[in-house]
């Protein structure tokens, strides 16, 4: 009688997948798994397996967000805060992170046969060593699928990312490959670990706690989920969906003009004025304004590219065995 059951409940959710379907769906849903210490009180089990069943919680979500047609998702798995909790319990979130990783790298078929792109995104350098290889030859492994992507945090806050990015910038002022103007909101954006994902269009919070992201917070602990939890939230995401296409375009033209001020005022320094009589200047400045455009994308996108090689050879050189210095 359990498969039938099963087979019913399938049904179902492909029908109400079906229906969700017909309206805009996020492209992009990112997860807060918060509640796997209360959800083990709860139970009268110990916070280790409050722990476990959230990471098993986590595959049957990623099978509902694949059947729904949800193409990337963000899951926030272990805050840099988190290593301020007993030894005993960041020794047992570590272990089941090695057993987790090691269970990702031996569904090599799987991974490849869905296309699957794992990112991992943090201070790696705070992990265990193993644990950083593990991570590293997931990520590699994987580098060259596109069909569906998985972004998991780990050893991550957003402060830690943006001070990350700054730091980066600043490094590429003081070697040469940017100029002070160059650094801008866009430019911080691109520097970010997450900065190979668009931002998300849905983020979850589960336990009922607290961008152009739909925030949902939903009363629920993490491993007590379910896909009608999923099915609510994109509902909710539904009836916002004009409201948030409208900010993502006032945004993109506000980012845009700002950007076009910078480069009008740089112009403008190096520049002051032309000799050849007004109209002559305007046409003038439209032009090296057009020229000084051209060459920061060039700039910035040689940065990025220096930026990119860097953090995978920080992988490859794990993947290796070795433990390259990565300044914090």
């Amino acid at each position: 009688m359990a498969w039938i059951q099963e087979a019913e409940l399938n049904f179902v959710e492909r029908l109400c997948a079906s229906v969700l379907k017909v309206g805009p769906m996020p492209k992009h849903v990112a997860f807060i798994m918060d509640g796997n210490r209360r959800y083990a009180q709860k139970c009268r089990v110990e916070r280790e397996q409050g722990h476990s069943q959230g990471f098993e919680k986590l595959a049957e979500t990623l099978r509902w967000c694949l059947n729904l047609n949800i193409r990337e998702v963000t899951v926030y798995a272990f805050s840099i805060e988190n290593f301020k909790r007993s030894k005993e319990e960041v020794d047992g979130l570590m272990e089941l992170a090695r057993q987790k990783f090691t269970r990702l790298l031996e569904e090599q078929e799987n991974l490849k046969k869905y296309g699957v792109h794992i990112r991992v995104l943090g201070n790696l350098t705070l992990l265990p060593v193993d644990i950083q290889e593990l991570i590293a030859q997931a990520v590699l492994a994987t580098q060259s699928y596109n069909k569906c992507f998985l972004n998991v945090c780990f050893a991550y806050t957003s402060r830690h990312e943006i001070t990350s990015a700054v730091r980066e910038m600043a490094l590429g002022v003081e070697e040469g490959l940017l100029r002070p103007s160059d650094l801008c909101e866009a430019l911080l954006g691109k520097c970010l670990y997450s900065s190979s994902s668009p931002d998300p269009d849905l983020l979850i919070r589960t336990s009922g706690e607290t961008s152009h992201s739909c925030l949902v917070f939903q009363p629920v602990l993490w491993p007590e989920y379910t896909f009608w939890n999923l099915c609510q939230a994109i509902l909710q995401y539904q009836v916002n969906y004009p409201a948030l296409q409208k900010a993502k375009l006032l945004q993109e033209a506000a980012c845009q003009q700002q950007q076009l001020d910078v480069d009008h005022t740089c112009v403008l320094e190096e520049t002051r004025s032309c000799t050849t009589g007004e109209m002559a200047g305007i046409e003038c400045k439209q032009e090296q304004i057009l020229k000084y455009a051209r060459e920061r994308e060039e700039r910035v996108s040689n940065f990025l590219l220096e930026l990119e090689n860097k953090r995978k050879k920080f992988l490859q050189d794990l993947v290796r065995g070795s433990t390259p210095f990565l300044r914090a």
